[in-house]
């Protein structure tokens, strides 16, 4: 039931959202002067007025009862000042039954949620909160917020894998940024997604010269924004094949990062020390322990689905590289039986692992398996990433000729259905 001073208080929010005055609310059916002592809940709402008002309104009556989590403000700030789960989950349903605050207050709820579903590895989620907040952004008209919602878009894009959407996104949010000489910040995170998806479509110079530029925008800090963009430009220098570059950049921000900064950041970059350590050439499985056992540690902290299986999948890629199979096989059998909830690029690195260890054990499938998935990231325009299978391809065939006790032949990448990549070309 409807109860005032509540009613009065929403039937005013709903009619200023629509931009009504009294008098043009009111209409012809009901005076100015009742439908403002309504609004001032001095007088109770009978059936007959509150469906005369949600007509004029053009909505239900039930529009006018007060969601359960309160105002879509309300909800927001406390989801901003705890973010605990039961604080977003009343955020998501007061945004849900509040169409009608202003764009700005629902642009700040799409992006709280947005970044819960992020942390949480839930790309596709998260991407639909963010392309609403997308056109919101471009109803709102602040270059701001249309710079922060597409940059954020393209990194989500980016980790399932759309490769050219999100370098639209990037593109868009690069030029927008510029034109509107935005703040360092701004402008440092929209550089941050365009590099790496730079790389992913295999635009090697320009990913190079745009990670040059955002090291020399955040010169001088030591904060997340600085420890994101030496980890970025060190991913730009390892599919170079730059591997010195790369871990002199890593070893910057894992020295003068703090964790008490950022955990989950502090966590993620020893995670991508320890697959560097594994990339390199040689290799140094040794340190890439080392960084497993430091992410364990932080891991007990905060052990979201996405960090414990990027975690896995690292120590996957750890006992493959030391000839450990079966403890391998043990590894990625674990990660099989949940949801994933990692990148298109890390979930790729899964089957590719996968088709490895079945070439080693003599199953053709292996080869047809490497095959498909080069062909698939090649078609999603993820060149970077479909050179890198084509050459892990070659040397399974290559590993496994020679303990069949035959010599590759200079033809064998020949059969791959693709091109063989220089080890310049390096790994992501």
């Amino acid at each position: 039931m409807l109860r005032q001073p509540a009613f009065g208080r929403r039937l005013r929010k709903l009619r200023m959202a629509q931009g009504l005055s009294q008098t043009a609310l009111a209409g012809d059916g009901m005076s100015t002067g009742y439908l403002s002592r309504l609004e001032s809940g001095a007088r109770q709402p009978t059936e007959r007025a509150v469906a005369y008002l949600a007509e004029r309104l053009g909505l239900e009556p039930a529009d006018f009862e007060e969601p359960a989590g309160g105002s879509l403000a309300h909800a927001l700030t406390l989801a901003a000042s705890t973010g605990a789960g039961d604080a977003l989950e009343t955020l998501r349903e007061a945004l849900a039954a509040e169409g009608h605050e202003t764009p700005v207050l629902r642009w700040q709820a799409l992006w709280q949620l947005a970044q819960q579903r992020r942390v949480q590895g839930d790309h596709e989620g998260e991407r639909e909160y963010l392309e609403d907040l997308v056109r919101l952004g471009d109803e709102v008209g602040l270059a701001e917020l249309r710079v922060r919602g597409l940059t954020r878009l393209a990194r989500c894009l980016r980790s399932l894998g759309e490769i050219p959407a999100a370098l639209d996104a990037c593109i868009t949010a690069h030029h927008l940024a510029r034109d509107s000489d935005l703040g360092v910040e701004d402008r440092s995170a929209v550089l941050l997604a365009l590099v790496s998806v730079e790389a992913e479509a295999g635009r090697m110079p320009d990913a190079r010269a745009h990670a040059d530029e955002l090291t020399a925008l955040v010169e001088g800090r030591s904060d997340t924004l600085w420890a994101e963009a030496m980890w970025t430009t060190a991913a730009v220098r390892v599919r170079q094949g730059d591997y010195p570059a790369a871990q002199a950049y890593l070893e910057q921000a894992l020295e003068r990062f703090s964790s008490t900064d950022d955990l989950v950041l502090w966590l993620r970059l020893r995670l991508a020390a320890g697959r560097l350590h594994l990339q390199k050439v040689p290799a140094d499985p040794e340190a890439a322990q080392r960084c497993v056992t430091a992410a364990e540690s932080a891991l007990a902290f905060v052990g979201t689905p996405g960090l414990r299986q990027e975690l896995t999948a690292l120590k996957a890629d750890l006992a493959f590289l030391t000839a450990r199979y079966d403890d391998a096989r043990v590894l990625l059998g674990e990660l099989a039986l949940e949801e994933p909830r990692m990148t298109y690029r890390d979930r790729v690195r899964l089957d590719i692992l996968r088709h490895q260890l079945r070439i080693l054990s003599g199953d053709e499938g292996g080869v047809q398996g490497l095959r498909a998935l080069a062909e698939q990231a090649q078609a999603d325009a993820n060149i970077d990433l479909a050179a890198e299978i084509w050459r892990i391809l070659a040397e399974a065939l290559a590993q496994s000729q020679v303990q069949r006790g035959s010599t590759p032949s200079a033809a064998s990448g020949a059969t791959l259905g693709g091109p063989v990549p220089t080890q310049t070309e390096g790994r992501p």
